[in-house]
């Protein structure tokens, strides 16, 4: 048994539209290297696949930590060969720890541009369901970084309530981890001055994170295959 996950190939159009850039955009990075290129089908029209979704998300949020395209070349340089689109969500989640969390407030259209496409009224419900949105009288307040996680979650073929009783359990889980790492990290640097605490606290979080989205997946990946039926590969955890 195996579940379909696989999107459908989208033409240059399209992934810029569900990107929220321009065409020109996703030529420029194509031509710089940052993108990597289309699958040529029938009349020469190239496809592109979810990884280039991810790529785009992930420069998309190196860009909103100010960093240079230089660097973000350099950054996607040193990535392992071969990422796909959930080796690189978890990349562009560890990026978006390095920031605080930044709440906007916006109107009705730029919540549209945001989320890289256009949402239905049933959608913002949805959203707010979830905690991404809040209505402010007619704007939205609304967390960039949540955004697309939460515009994801629309396309997910499962119901609100699951949707939302999965929220809690991560929301309670990641709490419960949080507070004994912190424990353990106070705990650890006791006889250090403050000036130290903060410097290793800055230094932790992206690691700290990168470690529990990697061992999460690892762990959800072999819970899948044993609900599945589906054979251990060979050197997974």
């Amino acid at each position: 048994m195996t579940i379909e996950t696989e999107e459908p190939a989208l033409t240059v159009d399209e992934l810029a539209a569900r990107a929220g850039v321009t065409v020109r955009t996703v030529r420029f990075y194509s031509t710089r290297g940052l993108l990597p290129p289309p699958v040529i089908g029938p009349r020469r029209v190239g496809h592109y696949g979810p990884e280039h979704l991810a790529r785009l998300a992930l420069i998309e949020e190196l860009q909103r930590q100010g960093m240079t395209l230089a660097a973000i070349e350099r950054y996607l340089n040193q990535l392992p060969p071969g990422l796909d689109a959930q080796d690189l969500a978890i990349h562009r989640a560890v990026v978006a720890s390095w920031a605080p969390e930044t709440v906007e407030t916006v109107p009705r259209q730029e919540l549209d541009r945001l989320a890289g496409r256009h949402l239905t009224d049933e959608d913002v419900r949805r959203l707010a369901a979830m905690d991404v949105v809040a209505d402010d009288n007619g704007s939205f307040r609304v967390d960039a970084g949540l955004l697309r996680l939460g515009v994801a979650l629309l396309d997910v073929p499962l119901s609100q309530e699951v949707v939302l009783a999965a929220r809690e359990v991560l929301l309670e889980h990641s709490r419960a981890a949080a507070q004994e790492l912190s424990r353990l990290l106070r705990d650890a640097v006791a006889e250090r001055g403050a000036e130290d605490v903060r410097s290793l606290s800055t230094h932790m979080q992206p690691l700290v994170v990168e470690a529990l989205l990697t061992t999460f997946q690892r762990s959800l990946g072999k819970e899948l295959r044993g609900w599945l039926g589906e054979p251990r590969t060979g050197g997974s955890p």
